[in-house]
This record gives C-alpha cells, sequence and structure tokens, in this order.
C-alpha cells in the first residue's frame, strides 16, 4: 500500500476507535501534558530585568567594556522580559479557566497588563516599568495560588537585585 492509501485508512480506523473509547480531554501548559504551573520563573524574571536595569543605570565610563556590558545587560533583560510574556501566555492560555476569571475579575486586566509591561521593558530602559512588570507577576502569583487554594506571601527573593516574589505561606 502506498502511503496516500494507508493515510485515510488509518485516519478513519482512529476515528473509529475515539466513538469506541473516546479520549479524556487533559490540561496542562505543555502537550505532555504534564500538568506542572508554578508562576516562579515568572517572577524570577521579572526580577532580572529589574536586575539588568540596575547594571545597566550603574555603567560609568563609555569605553569597549562598558559597551560590551551595555549590550549583553540589555539583551539579558529583554530575554527577561520576553520569557515573563511567555509564561503568562501559558497560564492564560492553558490554565486558567471561566470560573477564574470569575472569581479574579482583575486576572484579564493583570495578564494584559503584564504583556504591555513586558513590550514596555523591552523598548527603553524603564526601572519604572520594570518595576509594574514585577508587581503585575506577582499578582498574577496571587491568583494562580489563590486558584488552588493555596495562601500566599511575599518573602524577600534573597537575590542581589532585592525585591520580593509571592509564593505559598
Amino acid at each position: 500500500m502506498s502511503r496516500s492509501t494507508i493515510a485515510p485508512v488509518l485516519t478513519r480506523a482512529l476515528r473509529a476507535l475515539d466513538r469506541i473509547a473516546a479520549p479524556r480531554t487533559v490540561h496542562a501548559h505543555c502537550d505532555v501534558p504534564c500538568g506542572i504551573y508554578d508562576p516562579h520563573l515568572m517572577q524570577i524574571g521579572a526580577l532580572t530585568v529589574i536586575r539588568m536595569h540596575q547594571l545597566i543605570e550603574g555603567l560609568q565610563a563609555d569605553g569597549t567594556a562598558e559597551r560590551n556590558s551595555f549590550a549583553r545587560h540589555v539583551l539579558v533583560k529583554e530575554e527577561h522580559a520576553e520569557l515573563v510574556k511567555r509564561e503568562a501566555r501559558i497560564f492564560w492560555g492553558d490554565y486558567f479557566k471561566p470560573e477564574h476569571l470569575e472569581k479574579h475579575k482583575d486576572l484579564h486586566d493583570v495578564v494584559w497588563g503584564i504583556m504591555k509591561a513586558g513590550g514596555k521593558v523591552k523598548q527603553a530602559i524603564d526601572m519604572a516599568a520594570a518595576q509594574d512588570l514585577l508587581a503585575q507577576t506577582q499578582r498574577l502569583a496571587e491568583i494562580f495560588w489563590d486558584t488552588k487554594g493555596v495562601a500566599t506571601k511575599k518573602q524577600p527573593s534573597n537575590q542581589a537585585v532585592g525585591g520580593e516574589i509571592v509564593v505559598p505561606a
């Protein structure tokens, strides 16, 4: 049998099997599905954006080494801003459900705010925007843990950047 003949036969066989024993629906942030979600990486990404702002603002001279450091700090800042946005998209598209939106009326605005703040910190050296990005990720972390019935607290990040992260209490 040729490949073009096998595909339709296989498709019909799998559809028949689905009618006999329908597959169950599963939900996860990856296609495995693993069912693992945690806002920690998103918050660390936002803290990294703040740290890169600190390092950029701390550059003194305008020599080759400083230009190299500046370029590297900007690259890391932008990569981590995109990481934050990616993680927020995963939560939004794969984890949160309509009942979460009903309970947390600000959820849409928080995710939208992360997308906007993530873009803004990529456009300029703007510490206020970086702090806003962290605040938005902290709020999303609070909402996430609440959907699991887990109380939260803010604790020091214990990183060179300073700041706080939201963790289960």
